[in-house]
């Protein structure tokens, strides 16, 4: 079967990335960022297929980073739910939902994900997250584990999903981590083999977790130049593997107005303190090498790549990453509506003649 994203005849393959939290990918106090609505998130799932656009990603959030009280910067979808609807309201477009592998049994997720599929008639895709936000696991009244033993748990968990995929009959197992009597789900996914699988792993564990179970994975990228040598050994590893990187838009008339743009989002609408918390819970509380500048990443797209400037450099950057070997691109913006009509009637048809997208 068809996966609207890997079989992309487009040089650049393009996801929207984290519509499902209110907003977006940006700790920001922006009322132009997403609200989340259900209303909004059918309006943006519609404008990114109407675009060609190949995928629709959302993060997996049970809180915010925001203060407590700014209860309206909480508001998150559950992403299998989601995409259940957004698979709904679509035909085209590939349907991911993102979850924490520690709080979702393998035999809860292989029911969920083969109903999801079904309803999309075989366009679901899953994102894997071994886990790394303590504050969450705590609301399930879990403990985060050490990290190498989180992406044990995470091989231990794919090789039972996918025997239970596998299976014509059912059958026993017992794991280190999980273990099952009589297991048995029908239907299985649509596609052979179960949905396409991407995962978000930095580390040696990590990657080798992408190397083994992933279709697609995730490449952190400090910058445009230090991209190729960040993907060769990827796709040295497993040539088949699909390297995308998460990347932030601001894009305007001119470099000078969309830099503007960006230190206006940073500097005067976003959210400091929740950026700090973020990067508590990513790397501790120590506040040595670049502080400033990893508080203004996550701000502007959560460690997105910024993607800031004219059309014309936009694209430019974007060309640039495919000739470092990156296969796609997961988008976000402040506005999410205004960068989709953006992308509609400005980059795209710029990006066709740039060779990097098909008409």
């Amino acid at each position: 079967m068809a996966s609207p994203l890997l079989d992309s005849r487009n040089r650049l393959r393009l996801a929207v990335f984290s519509p499902n939290m209110a907003g977006g990918a940006n700790l920001t106090h922006s009322p132009d960022a997403p609200q989340l609505t259900w209303e909004e998130s059918a309006r943006i799932a519609r404008m990114a297929e109407a675009a060609g656009i190949e995928a629709i990603i959302p993060v997996a959030r049970w809180r915010g980073m925001a203060a407590p009280e700014r209860r309206q910067a909480h508001r998150s979808f559950e992403t299998f739910t989601w995409a259940a609807g957004i698979a709904a309201i679509t035909s085209r477009i590939q349907v991911f939902a993102t979850f924490h592998i520690p709080v979702t049994h393998p035999v809860t997720a292989a029911k969920q994900i083969a109903t999801v599929d079904h309803i999309s008639g075989g366009r679901f895709a899953v994102n894997l997250v071994a886990g790394w936000n303590s504050d969450e696991f705590r609301m399930f009244g879990l403990d985060q584990r050490e990290h190498d033993d989180r992406y044990a748990l995470a091989n231990e968990w794919m090789t039972l999903l996918k025997r239970i995929w596998a299976a014509e009959e059912e059958f026993d197992f017992t794991g280190r981590y999980y273990r099952g009597t009589a297991i048995l789900s029908e239907p299985k996914p649509l596609r052979p083999g179960g949905p396409i699988i991407m995962n978000a792993g930095f580390s040696p564990a990590g990657q080798d977790f992408a190397a083994r179970h992933a279709d697609i994975t995730f490449a952190m990228l400090p910058g445009i130049d230090a991209a190729a040598a960040l993907v060769a050994p990827i796709k040295e590893r497993k040539p088949q593997l699909r390297v995308f990187a998460a990347a932030h838009v601001v894009c305007a008339a001119t470099d000078g107005q969309a830099r503007a743009e960006y230190a206006r989002m940073v500097g005067e609408l976003g959210d400091r303190q929740a950026a700090e918390r973020a990067i508590r819970l990513l790397i501790g509380s120590s506040r040595s090498g670049d502080f400033d500048g990893m508080v203004n990443a996550a701000i502007a797209g959560f460690f997105a790549l910024p993607l800031v400037g004219s059309p014309e450099t936009v694209v430019a950057q974007m060309a640039a990453l495919a000739d470092a070997g990156v296969d796609g691109l997961a988008l976000s913006w402040l506005n999410y509506e205004a960068g989709l009509q953006q992308y509609a009637d400005t980059l795209r048809p710029m990006l066709e003649r740039a060779g990097l997208r098909q008409a």
